[in-house]
């Protein structure tokens, strides 16, 4: 896909304030600044149009994108260490859980991790609900360009392993300094759309 045009749409934390269901959505989720937001951003090629912090917690709201008037991108809230109350991280998980077993046209979710880091139990819960839910997830696993590498091949082992993932189970490493993976994550993205 060609991205023509990319705009926000509208915030949301409840399903009756998301925009009208007639559109394939792919949405983005992860640990709190995994780099959900620069990934949009990037694949959109439209710097800032996803609100990017490095302190952790920034996205608190589930965010909706316009793209081409054919497709939405949706930015969940991160969850994990973000300094936030119970409360407030509760009402996050509350509102990613309604979006992701609700959402008829989500076409995929891209599940961000940290490919320096052992994915954790939240992760795993996480997969656990899209298995659940029978939505389809993409595991992308995040600043590459930190790794060296001899790093790779132990870092995807890791990650296969703690997240339970069959062997041919698609990984894709991506960096938003070198644009490693944007590529591959279109295909996916267009192969998603020409099933729809």
């Amino acid at each position: 896909m060609k991205v023509s045009h990319a705009e926000f749409i509208t915030s949301a934390v409840r399903p009756d304030q998301y925009p009208p269901a007639r559109r394939p959505e792919f949405a983005f989720v992860g640990r709190s600044n995994v780099g959900k937001s620069t990934l949009l951003n990037i694949l959109l090629n439209r710097r800032g149009l996803a609100k990017t912090s490095k302190k952790p917690g920034k996205t608190r709201l589930i965010n909706f994108f316009d793209i081409n008037g054919a497709v939405h991108f949706v930015d969940l809230p991160g969850y994990g260490f973000a300094r936030v109350s119970k409360k407030e991280r509760m009402a996050w998980e509350r509102s990613i859980t309604e979006y992701i077993t609700g959402r008829e046209q989500l076409r995929l979710v891209m599940h961000l991790v940290d490919a320096r880091h052992k994915p954790n139990d939240a992760d795993r819960a996480l997969l656990d609900m899209l298995d659940e839910a029978r939505v389809p997830a993409l595991i992308v696993a995040t600043k590459a360009d930190k790794l060296r590498a001899r790093d790779r091949l132990p870092a995807l082992k890791q990650i296969r392993q703690e997240l339970e993932l069959d062997d041919d189970a698609l990984v894709i490493f991506y960096s938003a300094e070198t644009r490693e993976g944007v590529r591959e994550l279109w295909e996916v993205i267009d192969d998603c759309l020409g099933q729809a």
